[in-house]
């Protein structure tokens, strides 16, 4: 009997068995979440995030440092003038003990992700990416030598590298943006044999970025009081707030829901149009009437997404519904200066898109929609990218197939013969 069970929240079906399963068997739209038979956070004596992997959807491991490190800010802190600010770093940075060598948290989905795979799944996985998620999925793929297809926008195609040689990578660009990635790998999924990553459906992922919020309610002691990220498709929050239920569930770490602070990049920002407006569906018209000049103007393009899991049951609606949270857009500007600032401040080089959330937790205290005396939790979902250079050889991955917008059908064959070459 497996360590978790799955469970729709719309319909409350139980899926006793996971076959790598993205959607509730009676069609609900909602996101299946996993449910652990074990209610309390035991850690487990092992290197990175598998030290949470009673609350991973998951029974074997990947002997694999790369975990989200947590700690109490001192020179970020006094420059915003708070008092009891705690920085999840998903990234590398050794001296402080992080070691996710793809300088970002999308290593803490794609880790538990190759083990589910393992053992649940059948296929090789296909993975749209717009840089980070793809990069994360090409180390993996290094280190457990589990094959997998990445499709990326063609301007993103120099963000994806490995510190390991690997043959194990099918990279696909596609000349268009990171919608127009995904499309494409939805359109190599209708074959057989070729098994979509899932996204924000797949509960690997999302429990894998839950585990920020673990590690900082230990690191803290309990749950912070307010949750700051900038999102693209808004996983990430989603994981938090299900992370937050669970420890909750525990019973130790406090019995209220940190409030949810995500941030957009404008002035790409459909899911910040739409909650502001009490809306749950994105209107594109109204949301993102251009999107395609706004995708390109923003300073950071993993933060794109124009499908976000934001209306669906159990998505970012209902999460910043739950939390009584908001939802900020910041400006290139904004972002610069804050990532200029916490480089300082810290020590460290972040990712475009921690800085946005830096951006957008200053503004929260400014505007006292955080306490500066509150306890906050900031997901510094990447950085370190100068120190791992210093570090690591990293071998940038050659595109195995380009193609443009909407030829993903013609190149079936060709990755389906990769497919039987390296599974």
């Amino acid at each position: 009997m497996r360590p978790y069970t799955l469970r729709c929240p719309d319909c409350g079906q139980k899926i006793e068995e996971d076959r790598y399963t993205l959607a509730c068997p009676h069609g609900c739209s909602a996101l299946i979440r996993a449910v652990y038979r074990k209610r309390t956070l035991d850690l487990r004596n092992e290197p990175g995030i598998f030290r949470f992997a009673d609350w991973l959807p998951v029974e074997g491991t990947i002997a694999s440092p790369a975990g989200p490190v947590t700690f109490r800010s001192e020179a970020l802190s006094r420059d915003l003038g708070m008092k009891n600010l705690w920085i999840g770093f998903s990234g590398y940075w050794p001296e402080r003990g992080a070691r996710i060598v793809t300088c970002s948290f999308k290593e803490l989905e794609a880790l538990p992700t190759a083990v589910r795979m393992r053992e649940t799944g059948s296929g090789t996985l296909v993975v749209a990416s717009a840089g980070n998620t793809g990069r994360a999925f090409c180390q993996t793929a290094a280190v457990t030598g589990v094959p997998v297809v990445v499709v990326a926008p063609s301007a993103a195609a120099k963000r994806l590298w490995t510190t390991e040689e690997t043959e194990n990578v099918c990279l696909i660009t596609v000349d268009g943006d990171y919608s127009d990635a995904i499309a494409a790998a939805n359109e190599l999924c209708t074959s057989p044999g070729l098994v979509p990553e899932g996204g924000a459906k797949n509960v690997a992922r999302r429990d894998g970025m839950g585990t920020v919020m673990l590690d900082a309610a230990v690191a803290i002691g309990r749950m912070p009081e307010h949750y700051v990220q900038a999102v693209g498709s808004g996983t990430g929050g989603i994981a938090a707030w299900e992370a937050s239920m669970r420890l909750i569930g525990d019973g130790r770490y406090g019995g209220v829901l940190p409030r949810l602070h995500l941030a957009q990049n404008a002035p790409f920002v459909p899911m910040v149009g739409a909650w502001q407006a009490g809306r749950r569906e994105i209107v594109p018209e109204i949301d993102m009437p251009d999107a395609g000049a706004s995708i390109a103007a923003v300073y950071s393009d993993v933060l794109t997404n124009r499908n976000p899991p934001y209306g669906v049951r159990g998505g970012v609606f209902d999460a910043l519904s739950a939390t009584r949270g908001a939802m900020y857009a910041v400006k290139n500007r904004e972002a610069r200066e804050a990532g200029k600032q916490f480089a300082e401040a810290e020590e460290i080089d972040p990712d475009p898109a921690a800085a946005v959330a830096v951006a957008a937790l200053a503004r929260a205290v400014e505007t006292g929609a955080i306490d500066p005396d509150a306890a906050v939790l900031l997901n510094v979902t990447g950085g370190g990218y100068l120190r791992a250079a210093e570090d690591h050889d990293q071998i940038v991955v050659e595109p195995a197939l380009r193609i443009a917008t909407g030829a993903a059908a013609g190149i079936v064959p060709d990755v389906l013969s990769w497919v039987k070459r390296h599974a």
